[in-house]
């Protein structure tokens, strides 16, 4: 297993090019086969008109080509296997926070590096937006090589402005600019509310796979006595009661009810849901979801 490097550490170019290292070993040896297999493209293309056959369906007979050449022709169609891939990125201060190695946001990076890869690995358009409580950066779609590495840029040399999330924002900005159906990978703590309309209309027109990144401490309080933190978002500082074993327990259910509800969220509307925490190995949680969806 190929340990990551805490990115956070690291000047950008330098963060850019240990997640090159990382990605094209990952993608090259597991998620490529796996990316592939577990997507459909967006529809069907027009490929050609010929003579008609018998067992043709009548339905797609060409009459205007027909009545030109004197004889009965087809159109052809195949499916069109080009997609394009939309990152959906959380930058709120909220995902700075990591009790190991890696902070939330880290992981968001790793996952959207790895994903953006094998995407134009597979010749794939690929395109993002960042968001806190407001658009911070927007990549249209595109393919190559040096768009990805452009995207990737935009990730990780981030400096968000906004101090809190809107999902809602993020969710109906994509709807309204991304014509085409498409991947949608929606990376966030999902620690927000009041986006589950707008997070049920995008997956009306796409496909969209939610990826909650979650520490074990944020949702699990250890027994560490009366412990005060710093909320990132409003700057006002909470203190919690570690040193309670009926506080912790009620902590800890609250974080689960949320979690409940969010799977629930995500299977009414459609949308493929992953955990992936910051104690984990990013691409392993992908393979077992492109394994799973691949099965279903």
């Amino acid at each position: 297993m190929y340990r990551f490097n805490p990115l956070e550490k690291l000047p950008t170019q330098a963060k850019i090019r240990q997640l090159q290292i990382i990605s094209s070993r990952l993608v090259q040896s597991l998620l490529a086969g796996n990316y592939r297999s577990v997507f459909r493209g967006p529809g069907i293309e027009f490929d050609e008109v010929r003579e008609y056959v018998d067992g043709d369906d009548i339905r797609l007979i060409d009459w205007n080509v027909s009545s030109r050449f004197g004889s009965v022709y087809t159109k052809t169609y195949r499916e069109e296997r080009e997609m394009t891939i939309f990152m959906i990125v959380d930058m709120s201060p909220s995902l700075e926070f990591g009790s190991a190695e890696r902070s939330i946001k880290e992981v968001a990076v790793i996952t959207s590096a790895l994903l953006t890869l094998a995407a134009i690995q597979n010749n794939d358009k690929v395109g993002g937006v960042l968001f806190t409580d407001r658009i911070e950066s927007w990549i249209p779609p595109a393919k190559g090589r040096r768009h990805a590495m452009r995207l990737l840029q935009e990730v990780v040399a981030a400096k968000p402005e906004g101090k809190g999330s809107d999902l809602a924002l993020a969710l109906r900005t994509v709807s309204e600019s991304l014509k085409r159906r498409g991947i949608c990978f929606i990376l966030s703590d999902f620690h927000t509310t009041g986006y589950q309309r707008e997070l049920a209309l995008l997956a009306k027109r796409h496909d969209v796979i939610a990826v909650r990144i979650t520490d074990p401490v944020s949702e699990s309080l250890p027994d560490l006595g009366i412990v005060s933190i710093a909320d990132p978002e409003t700057g006002r500082t909470i203190y919690l009661n570690g040193s309670s074993r009926r506080y912790r327990f009620e902590f800890e259910q609250f974080w689960q009810r949320q979690r409940q509800q969010w799977h629930r969220e995500c299977r009414r509307r459609g949308i493929s849901a992953i955990e992936i925490s910051t104690v984990d190995h990013v691409a392993d949680q992908l393979i077992r979801f492109f394994k799973r969806r691949k099965a279903r």
